[in-house]
């Protein structure tokens, strides 16, 4: 994809239709998550690269739980993107995606987006991290995946991490599926190496589908500060040793979130 083709794509943003849907997500995100989102003003002026843990299976709500906060604060004429798999842009459904800033998880549309002084959010752990199982619900885990470092670098974008808890409570996770994704040669079809296992409400065992109804799971999100590569790191870092510092600042807050939390679901 050229360069054009990237900004093109960033275009399709429509801020009069994100400023009309975002009321309407607000209302589950506040009512039904009860959605806490804190020190969103730590968000920095320009482009940035906001880099978060991925929980709640098929039905993650990370994005709506950030984007509402993030609208509140700055409004819908400051653009935020979500880098995203493609099976969100099949059909229908690429139309509205890309025009809620929606775009595919590619290096040169994350550039793109950044080049721009647009904020992006991404999850690096992706499905592995959005599937872990119940048991790791609080581990931060990218699957070794640390190329949002260099892209940030690239950029010459602060990395913005942010952690959230009680997502992965939505419903029961046991295991990510990768032997029935293997089987069904689902890498190959929908580029996925997953077939979560779960246990919910209203369909009890399910392997992906259909997929339960997530539990009224309070949802707290915790932003941390803004990290300058260049000014902590230096001009050529070891990408796998800042990957690393990152992760485990996002470890100590995780943590800290695990501990004001009382009960599972309720907060």
């Amino acid at each position: 994809m050229t360069s054009a083709e990237n900004l093109e794509i960033l275009a399709h943003r429509d801020p009069a239709y994100v400023a009309k849907l975002m009321p309407l997500l607000r209302l589950p995100m506040k009512r039904y998550f009860r959605s806490q989102v804190r020190d969103i003003g730590r968000v920095p002026a320009g482009g940035a690269l906001v880099v978060g843990n991925h929980s709640g299976g098929l039905l993650a709500m990370d994005v709506p739980i950030f984007a509402v906060a993030f609208f509140e604060e700055f409004g819908s004429e400051r653009p935020l993107y979500c880098l995203a798999h493609d099976l969100l842009f099949t059909g229908a459904a690429r139309a509205v995606m890309l025009r809620c800033g929606f775009v595919p998880a590619t290096r040169d549309n994350a550039h793109a987006v950044l080049s721009s002084g647009a904020v992006t959010i991404v999850f690096p752990g992706g499905d592995y991290d959005a599937y872990r199982p119940s048991s790791k619900a609080n581990v931060i885990d990218f699957n070794g995946r640390s190329g949002y470092v260099r892209t940030a670098l690239e950029t010459g974008v602060p990395i913005v991490p942010i952690v959230s808890i009680g997502g992965q409570e939505a419903q029961i996770h046991l295991s990510r599926g990768e032997w029935i994704a293997k089987l069904l040669r689902l890498d190959s079809l929908v580029r996925s190496k997953y077939f979560p296992i779960t246990f919910g409400f209203p369909f009890g065992l399910t392997a992906a589908f259909p997929p339960n109804l997530p539990l009224p799971t309070k949802i707290v999100t915790q932003v941390l500060e803004p990290i300058d590569l260049m000014a902590e790191f230096g001009a050529d870092p070891d990408i796998a040793e800042v990957d690393a510092e990152i992760r485990r600042r996002m470890q100590v807050a995780l943590d800290q979130l695990a501990s004001e939390r009382r009960f599972p679901v309720l907060g």
